[in-house]
């Protein structure tokens, strides 16, 4: 599914209008960006939630010369499927818990 179809299936969905659909589907991604760029978590229940979190540095490797290489720590963002996520794409189920 590309971005077109996600706002025609959102705005049959939800009763919008495409042109409202494409704003609400860009904006999502804007909103949880931000959120993430200062801190904070964004947790949909059921979906999952998205949240920075911290890699340590490390040792790496050139892939070329195989020379050592050090990889400094950095901030990540991270992103944790829900149960019902989890379980729609297992087959076990189309979004119930059950």
């Amino acid at each position: 599914m590309n971005k077109s179809e996600l706002i025609e299936a959102l705005a049959s969905k939800a009763d919008l209008s495409k042109v409202a659909a494409g704003r609400a589907v860009d904006a999502l991604p804007e909103e949880i960006l931000a959120a993430v760029a200062k801190g904070d978590s964004v947790t949909l229940v059921g979906f999952g939630s998205f949240k920075a979190a911290p890699r340590a540095a490390r040792e790496g490797k050139h892939p070329k010369t195989g020379a050592k290489l050090s990889i400094a720590a950095t901030t990540v963002p991270k992103f944790s499927a829900g149960a019902v996520f989890k379980q729609a794409v297992a087959g076990k189920g189309q979004g119930n818990k059950g």
